[in-house]
């Protein structure tokens, strides 16, 4: 029984030291894909603020939907502000994931390295995750915004229904 209990205390702390090393890696991981995500947003953003510009200047001077336009670009504006706030955070999330790693293969090394530090990295980066979540959900509710004010124009432009008979 001594022996398995050996064993047992053995592979518990193989598993930590396997958590230990694989958690910041998949994090990375993560991030990358989020920074990815963010990116495409903004690439898309940036394009259709390109896109309602140029129908913008096409419009003659006074036309409605001049109006709607410079209102959803400044929607748009302050949406790609908030994802390029949320692109920071992942990459500050990242390079903290990145540190974590680095600081346990420190200690693998023997270098003396507070045992406080890996985890306060890491919390660093989980906080950093959560930041962008909350960056994430304000774009979403600009966009909406931005989605409300196209229904409006075309509800205001919908022809009356005919009479119920």
């Amino acid at each position: 029984m001594a022996g398995s209990t050996a064993v047992e205390l053995m592979d518990l702390a193989s598993l930590r030291l396997i958590g230990a090393a694989v958690t910041p890696a998949v994090m990375v991981s993560g991030c990358g894909i989020l920074a990815t995500g963010l990116d495409n947003q903004i690439a898309r953003m940036t394009a259709r603020i390109r896109d309602m510009a140029r129908e913008w200047r096409s419009l003659p001077e006074g036309h409605p939907r001049r109006q709607l336009l410079r209102e959803e670009v400044a929607i748009l504006d302050r949406r790609h502000g908030i994802l390029a706030m949320g692109m920071n955070c992942t990459y500050a999330a990242l390079l903290s994931f990145v540190a974590t790693s680095l600081l346990y293969l420190l200690k693998r090394a023997d270098v003396n390295v507070p045992e406080v530090m890996p985890v306060l990295t890491f919390s660093v980066g989980v906080g950093l995750l959560g930041v962008l979540a909350v960056f994430a959900l304000a774009s979403l509710r600009l966009g909406r915004r931005a989605i409300r004010l196209e229904q409006l124009e075309m509800l205001s432009e919908a022809p009356e229904e005919p009479p119920r008979k």
